[in-house]
């Protein structure tokens, strides 16, 4: 049953960079390619620019081999062929947030090969979040930044400016999580792939208008019956994956997926700001403390008691782990989450992708696990 409530998150994610152009038109302002979901686009937002983050294509491309290696993710090589293809053209900048080392060479060498872009900007977040040192000095970066765009735009982003743009960011965080909510239910009325248009597409939609559309959803949600069973409960963890194909994959062969931990979905919204009087403070240390990425978690690893308690807590059966091939933070601690995950009695499925993948073989492992699943049931 498609009822339509999810149309409109579905037509912006495929055709994103219409609605990209749309929107510069309509508005004179900015459009920033943000890299990575720790970039702190309240400052963007406050300076009247939109932030659209960079996602691949998922096709093949020959295009990046001169600029990065083969070996990187693909994710980084589709991520850069947008840029190189001209997808992006109506960017002005590009800013990265410290991420892996993979990536930021995609970022190096968008902002040196891509003739589009007219300014760029990297965010120099430490790693280390669980320092007060490093909680200190990502502070005072993203004061620099905030100098940075001032100075670019020549106009003065005010603490006002910044607390309007935090508190529209802190709503749609606050209203993703009402929506996912949705998702813990018995028979959950929000899909798997529905949840993913609306996740995917607060990260390039001006938020003012997806809080005004995920308003619109949460009020027809209490009445809905998509009269569909839900199958085994999946989560999925791992790497960035926007990949709508696969996910219709996995919910058409008998299962659900009620929640990720993945930055595409709840790892880009799951905690609000905390209150506070410097709200530079306030918009630093939200992305210190959100849900960490591989990258960033040590030396206490936070995510694996995180991932744990939202398999709990959404009442998962299964976990499977979607890899982007080369990923090295993922690889490197995918091992003791794995084990952390089984040990809890969360059983484990790993899946590596590359741009080229065809679902077929994934399909064949997925039903395969359903199998297991069900005859573990009979016991």
């Amino acid at each position: 049953m498609n009822d339509g409530l999810f149309d409109q998150f579905k037509e912006w994610y495929e055709k994103r960079h219409d609605y990209a152009r749309a929107w510069k038109a309509r508005t004179g302002g900015q459009v920033v390619a943000t890299m990575c979901t720790y970039s702190p686009e309240e400052l963007l937002i406050a300076a009247g620019m939109l932030p659209v983050r960079v996602l691949g294509a998922h096709e093949p491309q020959n295009v990046t081999e001169p600029h990065i290696f083969g070996m990187f993710c693909p994710f980084c090589r589709d991520s850069l062929a947008q840029g190189l293809l001209g997808r992006y053209d109506y960017a002005e900048g590009v800013t990265l947030t410290q991420s892996c080392i993979q990536y930021r060479q995609t970022y190096s060498s968008w902002r040196q090969n891509v003739p589009t872009v007219k300014w760029d900007y990297y965010v120099a977040m430490p790693n280390d979040v669980q320092s007060p040192h490093s909680r200190k000095a990502h502070i005072a970066e993203v004061q620099r930044f905030r100098v940075f765009l001032q100075t670019l735009t020549g106009k003065e982003i005010t603490d006002d400016m910044l607390r309007e743009s935090l508190a529209v960011c802190d709503e749609n965080r606050r209203l993703l999580r009402q929506l996912f909510d949705y998702r813990k239910e018995t028979n959950p009325q929000v899909t798997g792939v529905e949840a993913l248009y609306a996740s995917i597409t607060a990260q390039f939609i001006d938020k003012r208008e997806h809080n005004e559309q995920l308003k619109k959803v949460l009020a027809a949600l209490p009445t809905r019956n998509l009269d569909r069973p839900q199958g085994a409960r999946f989560m999925t963890i791992g790497s960035e994956n926007d990949d709508v194909s696969f996910m219709a994959m996995v919910e058409s062969v008998g299962a659900t997926i009620v929640i990720d931990d993945q930055c595409s979905g709840t790892r880009y919204f799951w905690n609000a700001s905390k209150p506070g009087d410097d709200v530079v403070r306030a918009i630093a240390e939200r992305y210190c403390d959100r849900p960490a990425c591989p990258t960033k978690d040590y030396p206490a690893h936070t995510r694996f008691d995180h991932v744990l308690n939202l398999a709990k807590e959404y009442n998962v059966q299964a976990a499977i782990f979607l890899q982007q091939k080369f990923c090295d933070p993922h690889e490197g601690d995918y091992p003791d989450l794995k084990r952390h995950l089984e040990a809890n009695g969360i059983p484990t499925l790993f899946l590596e992708f590359d741009i080229t993948n065809p679902i077929g073989p994934f399909r064949i492992r997925i039903e395969a696990m359903l199998e297991t699943l069900s005859e573990e049931e009979l016991f």
